[in-house]
């Protein structure tokens, strides 16, 4: 057998493979001493077809079976004698045989890319110190305090004013006929200065109290979202039926009790403490691993096609189960799968030049996980999940694609983890608004000429 390798990139190859005639002659002999054993053909007996009936009657398919027997028998060897880290065969030329002449056939191949050893050890990597301080709590309790508020009628009634509650009746006119786009709406409620309308419509509703009319004229935008009231000018009618006000409750022990197992007030706090601090935990530990990127992949390196295909598919499924969590999909966002493609290939290219970093480190460091740390983990998914270890473990024996995945993001969480061990951490203050200002004014300056 004769392999030869033709470069088309540096992640892509074409593998020549030519099999000698007398080897191709071999195949052919035996495929027809197989076939002839169970051939019934009228006017033979069963196992006594001659050969050239045989090929008169099975020729394109032997010589097809053959041929796929040939690439099937021969291409793993060539592989291996060629020594190429192939990830996938993404193409593959196998032409009609001739019994006449060797086979020669040709696959295109994708292949891992051979990155330089890593020089990890000693980066520069600053670490924000972020910490919840009591305005954030008192910013979550007060989220909180919305999502527990009433809205009770205004008594006395009164004029309204901006921010307060209202519901309206209304319906759009032009030309004074009604106007379709715009049709008579019912029981339609909004907190004032947020209706969702121009900003005239929440001006004009100002002053009015409950049980007034008003017509008054609202020109919606050009870049309005609905088009056919887009850059339309028309005629309000609104009635306003109610105005409420927004009541609070107390932030007290009662409060709490409102969101889980909390005795106090003060639990409340701590649990919003604890995750706020465990939000901060992950946005540090996602600054540092961006700043090991940066560090590290200083320069672009041509990625295999089949890699970046599958690192999209794991961005459009997460997009999708998005998506479906808020109930929608994406025909109903009027999203398609080559839009998110094109609008999510670079982020798919640089997760694989990342990936296939970390690999690298895995490799040249012999990284390898221990029983007991998977156990560890384990552990961590039943404590979080509430499902049985054993039920966890069962899933991955009889998901081994799955179980690999989850030891290999282990395993580039272990590099990660390594590298940081090996860095010099510099501990700096978050920066404030002004400092973000400072720094974009900075940026704004003209140079000296």
């Amino acid at each position: 057998m004769d392999v030869k390798v033709e470069d088309v990139s540096d992640v892509k190859k074409k593998v020549h493979v030519e099999i000698p005639q007398d080897q191709v002659s071999n195949k052919l002999d035996e495929a027809y001493k197989e076939l002839k054993k169970n051939a019934k053909i009228k006017g033979y007996r069963q196992g006594k077809v001659p050969r050239a009936v045989l090929e008169r009657h099975f020729k394109k398919d032997v010589h097809a079976d053959v041929a796929n027997s040939l690439v099937q028998d021969s291409f793993r060897d060539a592989i291996k004698e060629t020594d190429l880290p192939v990830l996938e065969t993404t193409d593959l030329d196998a032409p009609e045989l001739d019994p006449e002449s060797s086979y020669k056939y040709a696959a295109t191949v994708e292949l891992r890319p051979e990155l330089p050893e890593a020089d990890f050890k000693g980066l520069k990597l600053k670490k924000t110190m972020y910490s919840a301080d009591e305005t954030e709590i008192d910013s979550q309790i007060e989220r909180l305090r919305q999502h527990l508020a009433e809205y009770k009628p205004v008594d006395p009634p009164r004029q309204v004013e901006n921010d307060d509650y209202v519901t309206v009746d209304y319906q759009g006119f032009k030309e004074g006929q009604p106007f379709d786009p715009l049709p008579f709406t019912e029981d339609f409620a909004f907190q004032v200065g947020s209706s969702g309308f121009p900003d005239e419509f929440d001006q004009q509703i100002i002053g009015m109290k409950p049980g007034e009319e008003k017509t008054f004229n609202v020109k919606f935008p050009e870049d309005h979202q609905y088009e056919k009231i887009a850059g339309q000018e028309a005629e309000l009618r609104v009635v306003l039926k109610e105005l409420r006000e927004q009541v609070l409750p107390e932030v007290n022990d009662e409060f709490a009790k409102n969101f889980g197992e909390f005795e106090t007030l003060e639990d409340l706090r701590a649990e919003i403490r604890k995750n706020l601090e465990q939000g901060y935990e992950q946005r540090t530990n996602q600054e540092l691993q961006e700043q090991i990127f940066q560090q590290l992949l200083t320069e672009d390196f041509e990625v295999p096609e089949v890699l970046v295909k599958s690192e999209m598919d794991d961005i459009i499924q997460e997009a999708e189960r998005q998506f479906a969590q808020n109930g929608l999909s994406m025909e109903q966002l009027g999203l398609s799968r080559e839009h998110l493609e094109e609008q999510y290939r670079g982020l798919a290219e640089q997760q694989t030049r990342r990936h296939l970093l970390l690999n690298k480190i895995i490799e040249q460091e012999e990284i390898d996980l221990s029983d007991e740390e998977l156990e560890a983990e384990y552990d961590k998914i039943a404590q979080s999940t509430g499902q049985q270890k054993d039920a966890i473990k069962s899933y991955y024996r009889q998901n081994p694609e799955k179980h690999s995945g989850f030891k290999h993001a282990l395993l580039e969480k272990k590099v990660i983890d390594l590298i940081i061990n090996h860095a010099e951490i510099e501990e700096v203050e978050p920066e404030t608004e002004t400092d973000q200002d400072e720094a974009a004014n900075e940026q704004k300056e003209p140079e000296d000429s």
